[in-house]
């Protein structure tokens, strides 16, 4: 029985996303469109259909008596029933399942249902999964999932965050800003370096990431072709599996070749992967969090939104929401993308099944992520700079300075610069007067010494403008 107050659920209800236990399919369902197609139950039956039927054509092409190449007409209705994959089919495929209790033969079977009244497709029917283990399917599946999730939504949303920093490094290359380390004033730059930084890490991290090359394995049971082997005895098969994985698609499936592994390829390169998006998820973390210290000291203002409300008891309230949901999600994101990469790479002798239900959350990894990506660039777009607030910050640390001055110092000479600058300046509040004091009593060049009056926080930026504009 229900406690007391709860509702009891089943499947037969119409489902809403306010029954999402996940919030990616429920508050942020429509967020996540784009990626759901690709990595969702459906997405992963689609890719399976898309195996075993490249699976299936490349064996009659193989040159086998047994099974003569297909007409072209029972190619195109094959490739049609990949391409025009449906969620009716896949509920006819879960529909099976439910008799099977296994989601591959599901596919096999589905597969072998469609060739009815197609006399060519229907004699050949067993060669559907001919030689081939689950995993032969599944590891593939994944493979194409991932490859498709990764070049046409992690990567473009990525690129849509570059493109967005790099315009802002540029716009604010000559910006003067005052550093903070240790949460400390420090050497002023710009807020186009501090940006442009960002972008150079970012744009590394995104092109490990694409350098990940999928792989896949066709190889059966424990990864020797025995079941293979045993029909054909003299074929390649090592040189057909790897044809098939390596052909371009529709006919082939685009991927690596995987020539060792067991009954599962190793999923090192999943964790590879998996450790790139998370290490890129953890420069937008830093991102995100400096983002909301700048937005805290009045560096930027948020463009405001009519009708939007930053607290529910505050009326002048701006929160940067955007950031915080974006570090959050990031977080969310990285907990489950390092259990996969630690976890997936590790399986008890040839085989166990404890990696099955955790490729099954590939998508919630990745989808954590796509969402954080989409409000960080949302947060973005509604920054605006706030110079008067940068300058007034600056104007206020001409302590900044006493870093030129005893390195000009150091350069003529003079006895013990650090420690002159160092008792000069410590717990006192440095002002213009105070420090154009101490320049005018140096014995220095009188040139030198115009060239330290003349320099102010805003204008020792070193070669921050630079950097940002070439970045």
């Amino acid at each position: 029985m229900p406690a007391a107050g709860a509702r009891a659920y089943n499947l037969s209800m119409t489902f809403s996303v306010l029954d999402a236990l996940s919030p990616l399919d429920g508050r942020y369902a429509a967020k996540l469109n784009a990626l759901r197609p690709m990595m969702s139950e459906l997405g992963y039956m689609h890719r399976r259909v898309q195996v075993e039927v490249a699976w299936f054509i490349a064996l009659s092409d193989a040159g086998f008596e047994e099974f003569t190449p297909l007409s072209a007409g029972a190619r195109t209705y094959l490739l049609g029933l990949v391409r025009n994959f449906s969620r009716a089919d896949g509920q006819a495929i879960k529909d099976i399942e439910k008799t099977t209790n296994h989601d591959v033969k599901a596919v096999e079977y589905w597969l072998k249902s469609k060739f009815e009244a197609r006399p060519e497709l229907l004699r050949n029917a067993e060669f559907v999964h001919f030689a081939c283990t689950s995993e032969d399917i599944n590891n593939t599946s994944h493979a194409l999932q991932l490859r498709t999730a990764r070049d046409m939504v992690v990567l473009p949303e990525l690129d849509r965050i570059l493109l967005r920093l790099r315009n802002m490094a540029h716009a604010f290359a000559d910006v003067p800003m005052l550093s903070r380390t240790h949460g400390q004033t420090a050497s002023p730059t710009t807020v186009g370096k501090e940006i442009a930084n960002v972008v150079m890490r970012l744009n590394a991290a995104a092109e490990r990431i694409a350098n990940v090359a999928m792989l896949g394995k066709m190889n059966g049971a424990v990864g020797n072709y025995n079941a293979h082997l045993s029909a054909w005895p003299d074929f390649d098969w090592e040189a057909f599996a790897k044809r098939v994985i390596e052909s371009p698609e529709p006919l082939g499936l685009g991927l690596k070749f995987q020539p060792y592994s067991t009954q599962i390829e190793p999923h090192d390169y999943m964790a590879d992967l998996f450790d790139a998006v998370a290490r890129t998820n953890t420069i937008l973390i830093d991102l995100s969090r400096d983002i909301w210290g700048y937005v805290s000291l009045g560096y930027f203002k948020q463009k405001l939104r009519p009708g939007e409300v930053g607290s529910s008891t505050m009326p002048h309230k701006v929160n940067p929401i955007d950031f915080e949901n974006a570090e959050g999600n990031l977080g969310l994101s990285n907990a489950m993308l390092r259990h996969l990469s630690e976890k997936l790479p590790i399986s008890r002798w040839q085989r166990d099944l404890s990696d099955s239900t955790v490729l099954r959350n590939m998508g919630v990894a990745l989808g954590y992520g796509v969402l954080a990506y989409q409000s960080l660039h949302a947060g973005l777009e509604k920054l605006e700079i706030n110079r008067p607030a940068i300058a007034a910050d600056l104007d206020n640390a001409w302590e900044v300075l006493a870093e030129p001055i005893q390195t000009v110092m150091r350069r003529y000479g003079l006895r013990e610069p650090y420690e002159q600058l160092k008792a000069f300046t410590r717990g006192q509040v440095m002002t213009q007067e105070l420090i154009q004091g101490f320049i005018r009593e140096l014995a220095i060049p009188d040139a030198e010494k115009e060239r330290l009056l003349a320099l102010t926080p805003a204008g020792y930026t070193g070669l921050a403008e630079a950097l940002a504009r070439r970045v």
